[in-house]
C-alpha cells in the first residue's frame, strides 16, 4: 500500500465530459479524496449511493473528491468513458470520474482494487487508505461511510487520523494484458 504520508501522486487524467483534471486544480482545498472506482464491481455498486452523498456533505466543506476508473475497458466495457458519463448522471455524482486508460495512475497510487480510497490533507499528504466502512454486498450492514467520514472529520478539525485503518475490499483493477503491477 501506499505508506502514509506520501504526497499525492500527480496526474493529468480527462473528465466524462472531456476536461482535464489535475491534483493541482485542488491546492486551495482542506483535503483531496482520490476514489479508485468503476461502474461494473459489486462492491463500488453497492455503496454507490453513499459515495455520492458523502461528495455531496464534504465538498461544501473544501474537501475536494475525484473518482478514477483505471480497468481494461476493451474487456470490461460497462466501464468504459461513455458508461462513466451514464454512471456519474445515474449515481447523482457532483465530482469528476476520471479515465486512466494508460492505468499509470493506478500504478502510481499501488491501487489494488475498487473501491480503493485516499485521502491526502491540505499539503496532499496521505492521511488515509482503507475501506468506506464495514458493509459489504450481501452482509446487512447499513453504508454509512463511517471509516471515511472519522478520517474527513479529523482532518477538516486538524485532529490526526487513527493510523488503524482498515484496507478497502473490492474487486481487483482489470489490468490490460502485460500491464500488471508488480506491487501484488
Amino acid at each position: 500500500m501506499l505508506p502514509l504520508g506520501t504526497t499525492a501522486p500527480d496526474f493529468r487524467l480527462p473528465d466524462t465530459d472531456g476536461n482535464f483534471v489535475s491534483p493541482a486544480d485542488f491546492k486551495d482545498k482542506s483535503a483531496l479524496l482520490v476514489l479508485f472506482i468503476c461502474n461494473h464491481c459489486p462492491y463500488v455498486k453497492h455503496i454507490r449511493t453513499g459515495l455520492a452523498q458523502l461528495a455531496r456533505d464534504y465538498q461544501p466543506k473544501q474537501v475536494a473528491v475525484v473518482g478514477i476508473n483505471a480497468n481494461d475497458v476493451a474487456n470490461y466495457p460497462e466501464d468504459s468513458p461513455a458508461r462513466m458519463k451514464e454512471e456519474v448522471k445515474s449515481a447523482g455524482c457532483t465530482f469528476p470520474y476520471l479515465y486512466d486508460e494508460s492505468q499509470a495512475v493506478a500504478k502510481a497510487y499501488r491501487a489494488a482494487c475498487t473501491p480503493d480510497i485516499y485521502l491526502f490533507d491540505k499539503n496532499h499528504k496521505l492521511v488515509y487508505r482503507g475501506q468506506f466502512d464495514d458493509s459489504r454486498p450481501g452482509n446487512g450492514i447499513p453504508v454509512t461511510g463511517k471509516d471515511l467520514r472519522a478520517a474527513l472529520d479529523a482532518v477538516l478539525t486538524g485532529k490526526p487520523v487513527p493510523a488503524n485503518q482498515k484496507a478497502s475490499i473490492g474487486c481487483n483493477i482489470k489490468w490490460k494484458s502485460g500491464n500488471e503491477p508488480d506491487y501484488f
